[in-house]
């Protein structure tokens, strides 16, 4: 196997509640001027009652929706217009990608505040792209890891449940897909082992304590349990990957959600759940249907999505699914690395799943 190129973590991370308030002295230990948070509406009015005052000149700018090559364009031009030197990205996944893509096209450093535990985009050295109606275009891994991450549950707890069952489907496939991209190797570097172990935490916690966490946002209550599954969304998604590199970032499941963005009604769907769903698919593809079976129980307690009808698409299936299995098999889609490259196999997949899924009883 190729040697892995590991970037395991941001240079500091800390996740307590308060631990915002420790915001105003990191930057001053810094060489920073002026600094830029991009946000959201929505992000920004639940952070700020936690962030004091900065020590900085601060620009703010909202984000427009997408992480775009023309969205990075135009924050770009913000950074010099201000003569910034240092950028902060309050917000979910999208923003946090954002002001990573921003950081290494103006080479400046990032600290990243998650007000979301949807993804690991926080943790991760790399950026998910979009086009305008936000289909999938690719992915770039840049050189530099985050400067900073500071997570505060007290923060998250305010988020929407929708978003936290996402993070949690997005984050169980870690362990399908690195199982899948490593079962055969008859030898695995150490990284690799520190990668399949952070997956195997991925699936275990969040199955043992998934539903407790959801609860617990439902009742805003910063529990043992809560603090566990964002951190394992975040840090223990974000290493399977960094420390596993192209072993452990995607496989088929991703490559599924993929080709679902291109189908117009799950556009209103998070990453996560049409993630989720790609864990099925995926399943199917390596005849591991008993694997489905023992999931689906955990994902109707979750109400994660088990079919298209769960997705929005409750009309012309047959079409979404040839747009899907089409989109998943494009020559740079990574479900190539399960030898999987012709449409029919993935129309197939999600066929079985659709039939096993309407054949199981629902209770």
């Amino acid at each position: 196997m190729d040697p892995l190129q590991i970037q395991g973590a941001p240079s500091f991370y800390q996740c307590a509640p308060g631990v915002l308030e420790q915001l105003p002295s990191k930057i001053s230990e810094q060489p920073f001027h002026h600094g830029l948070i991009i946000h959201g509406d929505a992000s920004w009015q639940v952070a700020k009652k936690h962030v004091p005052s900065l020590p900085t000149p601060i620009t703010y700018t909202k984000y427009h929706g997408e992480c775009t090559e023309e969205e990075v364009e135009r924050i770009h031009q913000v950074v010099q217009n201000n003569q910034v030197d240092y950028i902060i990205g309050v917000g979910g996944g999208k923003i946090m990608d954002i002001a990573k893509a921003c950081g290494h096209s103006t080479n400046l450093p990032v600290i990243l505040i998650p007000t979301l535990a949807s993804n690991c985009a926080v943790w991760t050295p790399l950026s998910v792209f979009y086009d305008q109606q936000g289909n999938f275009v690719n992915y770039k891994i840049f050189p530099r890891s985050t400067l900073m991450v500071l997570l505060d549950p007290n923060v998250i707890i305010d988020s929407p449940i929708s978003y936290l069952r996402a993070g949690i489907g997005d984050t169980i496939a870690k362990w399908y897909e690195a199982d899948v991209l490593t079962r055969s190797l008859s030898e695995k570097p150490i990284a690799l082992d520190i990668s399949l172990h952070a997956a195997r935490l991925c699936r275990d916690v969040l199955i043992d304590h998934g539903v407790e966490a959801i609860q617990s946002l439902q009742q805003s209550s910063v529990t043992t349990a809560f603090t566990k599954v964002v951190e394992t969304i975040i840090m223990a998604g974000g290493m399977v990957g960094g420390y596993g590199d192209k072993y452990g970032r995607i496989a088929g499941a991703h490559s599924i959600h993929n080709g679902l963005t291109h189908v117009e009604e799950t556009h209103d769907y998070l990453h996560g759940d049409k993630v989720a769903f790609g864990i099925l698919v995926q399943l199917a593809l390596e005849e591991r249907q008993d694997e489905i079976k023992q999931l689906i129980p955990f994902y109707k307690e979750m109400k994660l999505p088990l079919s298209l009808y769960d997705l929005g698409i409750q009309k012309n299936q047959d079409k979404a699914i040839e747009i899907t299995a089409n989109a998943a098999t494009q020559s740079n889609e990574s479900i190539h690395l399960m030898n999987i490259s012709q449409p029919d196999q993935v129309k197939q997949a999600i066929d079985e799943v659709e039939e096993l899924i309407a054949s199981t009883p629902t209770t």
